[in-house]
């Protein structure tokens, strides 16, 4: 076997154990509005059966199929008159929620089975940090599953951008190639530090969501509880995200993406999180709440409160950046001025 092919069945049958972890943590849920409280379904979704190949012949499904992770979490209501609409709208989502736990018991339907080889494959080329070809993805999919190859991307594809926060964008059309692009702008694509760790722009836009759906601040008490759902717990290492508590509290305050400070006044001490001046920068709230919409397969709107609170920010950044370009355009007509008349002194 050609030394070229026995890496990539090599770099094949690793990802496959490492999504096999994965997987073996994921879930996904709708939970009913609770009084007082609205629940989301935060964005590590993921169907559950793998195929896993060995070199030189046919796959065999695993025959333990994998649950997936859960991470919904419930997001207290300020203003409950105000999401009456998102309550409503996220209910009729209950039965989106019951197919998809269909789909993620189904253990061999051969379109899931290779939605999540695919996403294997991806996830290693990631990792290698090498470019994506649609004639190794065709591999992947099986010249008799060809036909429903867009379909399979495109769920593959949607995992990604759900579960890691990258998105799959094709990088030149005669060639075919794509590339995996984080959704912010994080060290090493998304990974934080060196190496071929997982991406973790995913876990940011959840934390961001968080936080501006708890007033634009929460807790620490509040995030862990989120990321309990997730099965992320404090003083335990998780195999995508590392030391959790590190990650939160210091690489991503460290890297401006978030804000940790003590509750003014609390004693005991107590912390809490808000956005860093880099999230503002990079992203807003209405990304992230597009974002949490598209995992909830729904449209920000439906979120009546939030999306409200921030169609106002959106037109505070335009109004910000207007005035801006106007401050700038007229120091440049002074500046101009200046130099005129200091021409005409000399």
């Amino acid at each position: 076997m050609p030394r070229g092919q026995k890496s990539t069945l090599r770099a094949r049958e690793k990802c496959q154990r490492t999504w096999g972890q994965i997987q073996g943590h994921q879930g996904a849920q709708m939970t009913a509005t609770q009084k007082k409280k609205v629940s989301f379904s935060s964005p590590l979704i993921l169907e559950a059966t793998i195929q896993k190949k060995s070199a030189g012949r046919s796959g065999s499904v695993l025959k333990k199929p994998q649950r997936a992770l859960s991470t919904t979490t419930s997001v207290d209501a300020y203003h409950k008159k105000s999401y009456k609409g998102a309550n409503s709208k996220i209910e009729k989502k209950q039965s989106f929620s019951q197919g998809l736990s269909s789909t993620v018991r189904s253990r061999t339907d051969p379109l899931t089975i290779k939605t999540n080889m695919l996403v294997q494959f991806l996830m290693e080329m990631y990792k290698m940090k090498k470019p994506i070809m649609k004639a190794d993805m065709l591999k992947i999919v099986q010249k008799r599953h060809e036909n429903h190859f867009p379909e399979i991307l495109k769920k593959a594809s949607f995992n990604m951008e759900v579960v890691f926060g990258v998105d799959l964008k094709k990088v030149d059309s005669t060639k075919d190639s794509y590339v995996l692009v984080s959704k912010m702008d994080l060290p090493n694509n998304g990974t934080v530090t060196r190496g071929r760790g997982f991406p973790k722009t995913g876990l940011l836009l959840n934390l961001l969501g968080v936080i501006f759906m708890k007033g634009n601040c929460a807790t620490e008490e509040k995030i862990w509880e989120f990321l309990n759902k997730m099965r992320i717990y404090d003083g335990k290492k998780h195999f995508i995200f590392g030391e959790p508590r590190k990650l939160i509290t210091q690489d991503l305050v460290k890297l401006k993406y978030l804000e940790y400070r003590q509750v003014p006044n609390s004693d005991p001490a107590r912390y809490e999180f808000l956005w860093g001046p880099r999230a503002h920068a990079e992203t807003s709230k209405m990304k992230v709440l597009e974002f949490w919409a598209k995992v909830n397969q729904t449209v920000p709107s439906a979120f009546q409160f939030w999306y409200e609170e921030a169609l106002r920010d959106e037109e505070e950044r335009v109004q910000a950046a207007a005035t801006f370009n106007d401050g700038s355009s007229a120091m440049g007509r002074k500046c101009s001025k200046v130099k005129a008349s200091s021409s005409s002194h000399a």
